[in-house]
């Protein structure tokens, strides 16, 4: 036998009850007043923040998502490059993405179709294939920063070559 018994029940302590509900809530809600707005963006903050918007393509979609999010209501050049700019962000993701799917259905057949002696031509081929699989970001890289710099050297709006608008 052990010479660490538990205590008998009579010695523990008790179970304090949980106070009413009506006790814990005394004091009543106090109204939250609503967040004033913002102020709209100065002429050079909306233009830097439009040129942000495309800069950020380079990191792909989240950028100009939140730049959209964050200042659609308080700059309206930023509104619509942020826009722009997101718009082409989708379109580049979507044209990423089938290609990539496209490359991996050649690649596959082309390794079930190479004969045994021609495994070059095969590793030949797919690392062709791998790198064409860059190259929609690479295209959206090089269009992202010209859109980011014609924003900053003062045009008006930077309309992308070809970009599905989602975002209206």
């Amino acid at each position: 036998m052990s010479d660490e018994t538990p205590p008998p029940a009579a010695e523990q302590p008790a179970a304090q009850p949980a106070p009413p509900a009506a006790a814990q809530s005394a004091a009543p809600a106090q109204p939250v007043a609503p967040a004033a707005p913002l102020p709209p963006l100065t002429a050079a903050e909306d233009k830097q923040w439009a040129s942000f918007a495309h800069f950020g393509g380079i990191l792909a979609f989240l950028p100009a998502l939140i730049i959209f999010l964050a200042f659609k209501d308080r700059g309206a050049q930023t509104r619509a490059e942020a826009k722009e700019a997101l718009n082409w962000q989708i379109t580049w993701i979507a044209v990423a993405i089938v290609a990539n799917i496209l490359f991996g259905i050649i690649d596959t057949i082309l390794w079930a179709a190479v004969p045994a002696g021609a495994w070059a031509v095969y590793l030949v081929v797919s690392g062709l294939l791998g790198f064409l699989g860059w190259v929609p970001y690479l295209v959206n890289v090089v269009f992202s920063i010209i859109g980011g710099v014609k924003i900053t050297n003062g045009e008006e709006h930077y309309r992308y070559p070809v970009a599905v608008r989602l975002i209206k």
